[in-house]
């Protein structure tokens, strides 16, 4: 039997390979880029483009591409072979440092939000060394950066890394005035949790709405859905345990450390968690492993469905993002210690994130947005659309102390004690885990829980990243310029503590109570992409992402403008979906079925005359009725639609979207979900609920 050890990173150029196939210097040479951002040489880059080759090669490839994450949300990729003339007529196989370190696909054709004229198509794609090059269907994957000719960034990894340095930078000036003068660099790490639906790839055929959205824009409740609560973490299907077996060897042979799967609450869904990596790294891989997934899916027969809410009624997806920060030297800066009180370091860098989701909660929010996951936030099984933190009982007992600079009256953790002699004692963690948080401490390391699923994680870790480097940067400012650092280090953290505890929650974030509390409190409530993405645009967080160079002013303006056209199409696509569907299937289905229900009170009158008729002429009656609402409700959303052809400012389309479009889908929805529980099953026109969530 093939042991994981043998075929794990078996198709990456990772540092094994590195090590085996370059020369020393050159090695060495490659590493201090990777490691500290050193310049590359073009000679290195010569010699490690044909060590890439030739392995590459030897493992069947002939292409390759440079692979990036422009703001379509998904990865592009252009290929190219090995190939080049040879003197005789022959072909040998050639890659150089020119063709590693920098690609030039058409820009043309990508978002820009404006950066550029349509007509101008050159756009860079530049080599990222710290991310590991793969192999898949015989080609060559390099990751890279994407701008357009005139440097602008055009895709998520050029921020996202611009992000990484801020905080680097600034976390680097605040462990120096702790005497931590041996790191050279400081790295955000992510473990992304993936959750995602699988439903037989034959149901998903006859479902239009399934294969132009992700998801489905008409169907009634399932007569189960989760409320026994018998999904979450029960027995695997044998199909559905084939196909995560299936799906985990291929990650591993791509260097993704797939670590835990699992049932989810909603039937049919399940969840993939991978071990910690670096920032752009576990974005590289997140992508990938959306792709993976959704391949091998169709191999057993099934489809991976990513939307954030697929199905109404029960469970949607999201991605949970789990962000920690460490140094080269292997110190986690959010692990607490056994006394956090003590622990002023720790302290430090807990008040720079809690004063960065304070002050940036429209830009957390914001990196979020998108047309599907505004079906989740807010809703009983994701975090509510307001920011807020979770710290646990412990650390807001300790901070509460040194606002009030009173005594903290810690103990040792508490022993878990179940009651069964043959089970052993274990330590409680010092924080419970809240699962209606959006923004929880989980130990060493905070969860960003309003992520959805179908999202790169990219633009969440860029903006906080860049929130929590500003943090840093005023306390920097601050602390070099003290004659006492510890007095004026306790009176930072204190000032910041008492200023940002607003953004402190530890309750329950469904509850209505909560909602009303925090906009007592201050705290923004975006519920909508329409509501909070224009904010990216407010003077604060231009100044800010200005300020740390994580974009230009010009680069903001056009991620709005991307985000907002993209949440526009999105829903305009489900909205000539969904008047498709009732114009050719679901009104005609129920016209028929009251029709020949009417014909059945003739036929039943001819044979029991005085037998009575009550059922058929409800029947017809009601979905009569029905019909004819469907009827309207389409004609609706038909106009709608029209008018929204003609809103050419785009943030005003969006507001049409939230206001008149959305509700007009809405009514449509409910009477066509209505006419469904009333019409034989035999004449409904594609596959219902139940079917579809326990049909695998």
């Amino acid at each position: 039997m093939e042991k994981i050890t043998d075929y794990f990173g078996s198709m990456v150029f990772d540092d094994r390979i590195m090590k085996a196939t370059l020369s020393e210097k050159v090695y060495k040479s490659l590493k201090r880029t990777i490691d500290r951002g050193t310049p590359l040489d073009i000679s290195v880059a010569n010699a490690v483009a044909s060590a890439m080759k030739d392995w590459a090669v030897s493992k069947g490839a002939t292409h390759y591409t440079h692979w990036f994450q422009p703001m379509t949300g998904i990865t592009a990729e252009k290929h190219d072979s090995f190939i080049s003339p040879a003197p005789d007529g022959r072909v040998i196989m050639e890659f150089s440092g020119k063709e590693l370190v920098k690609g030039e696909p058409d820009a043309s054709s990508f978002p820009s939000g404006g950066l550029r004229a349509t007509f101008e198509a050159r756009g860079y794609t530049a080599w990222d060394p710290t991310s590991y090059a793969f192999i898949k269907d015989n080609t060559l994957y390099i990751p890279t950066a994407f701008c357009s000719y005139g440097g602008e960034a055009l895709d998520k990894k050029v921020p996202l890394l611009r992000s990484m340095e801020a905080l680097n930078r600034q976390a680097l000036r605040i462990l120096k005035l702790f005497g931590n003068d041996k790191v050279r660099c400081v790295k955000t790490s992510v473990g992304p949790e993936q959750e995602y639906f699988l439903v037989d790839r034959e149901l998903w055929k006859q479902r239009k709405d399934l294969i132009m959205t992700g998801r489905t824009l008409f169907g009634a409740r399932s007569p189960k859905g989760q409320e026994m609560e018998d999904h979450y973490f029960g027995s695997i299907k044998p199909r559905v345990a084939e196909y995560m077996a299936d799906l985990d060897k291929e990650l591993w042979k791509l260097g993704i450390l797939a670590k835990t799967k699992h049932n989810e609450v909603a039937p049919a869904q399940h969840e993939l968690a991978p071990i910690f990596s670096t920032t752009n790294i576990a974005a590289d891989h997140n992508q990938l492993t959306m792709e993976v997934m959704q391949k091998v899916a169709l191999r057993h027969g099934l489809v991976c469905l990513l939307h954030e809410k697929p199905f109404a009624g029960v469970n949607g997806s999201g991605k949970h993002n789990n962000w920690s920060i460490s140094t080269d030297t292997g110190v986690n800066l959010l692990t607490p210690g056994e006394t956090p009180y003590e622990n002023a370091q720790f302290l430090l860098f807990l008040a720079a994130v809690i004063k960065a989701v304070d002050d940036y909660q429209d830009l957390l929010r914001l990196s979020v947005a998108t047309a599907g996951n505004d079906h989740r936030l807010g809703a009983n099984e994701a975090p509510p659309a307001v920011i807020s933190i979770f710290l646990g009982d412990e650390l807001t007992a300790v901070l509460e102390a040194i606002e009030n600079d009173t005594p903290y009256d810690g103990t040792k953790k508490e022993k878990m004690t179940l009651g069964v002699d043959v089970l052993p004692q274990f330590s409680k963690d010092t924080t419970d885990r809240n699962r209606t948080s959006p923004f929880a401490f989980t130990g060493n390391k905070f969860e960003f829980r309003m992520l959805g699923s179908s999202n790169s994680i990219s633009c969440a870790n860029i903006h906080l990243n860049a929130a929590v480097a500003e943090s840093l940067r005023q306390f920097a400012d601050v602390l070099e310029k003290a004659d006492d650092f510890k007095a004026s280090l306790h009176t930072l953290i204190k000032e910041t503590i008492t200023k940002h505890k607003r953004i402190i929650f530890n309750g329950n974030g469904y509850d209505e109570k909560w909602i009303a509390e925090a906009e007592s409190r201050g705290l923004s409530n975006l519920r909508t992409t329409a509501d909070c993405m224009p904010k990216i645009c407010d003077k604060k967080n231009v100044d800010m992402l200005t300020s740390h160079g994580i974009f230009t002013e010009a680069e903001i303006c056009s991620r709005r403008d991307i985000m907002l056209d993209n949440y526009v199409k999105s829903v305009n696509i489900e909205a000539v979906t969904m008047i498709d569907m009732a114009k050719k299937e679901i009104i005609p289905a129920a016209a028929k079925y009251a029709a020949d229900t009417a014909s059945a009170i003739s036929a039943k009158a001819a044979a029991a005359p005085g037998a009575s008729n009550a059922y058929e002429t409800r029947i017809v009656t009601e979905l009569s009725a029905l019909v004819d609402e469907m009827d309207a409700a389409t004609s609706a959303l038909e106009k709608a639609v029209d008018e929204l052809k003609e809103i050419e400012v785009i943030v005003t389309a969006s507001e049409f979207v939230r206001d008149t479009l959305i509700p007009a889908m809405d009514r449509l929805r409910a009477a066509a979900d209505k006419a469904e529980t009333l019409t034989a099953e035999s004449y409904w026109p594609f596959p219902t609920y139940d079917k579809l969530l326990f049909g695998v």
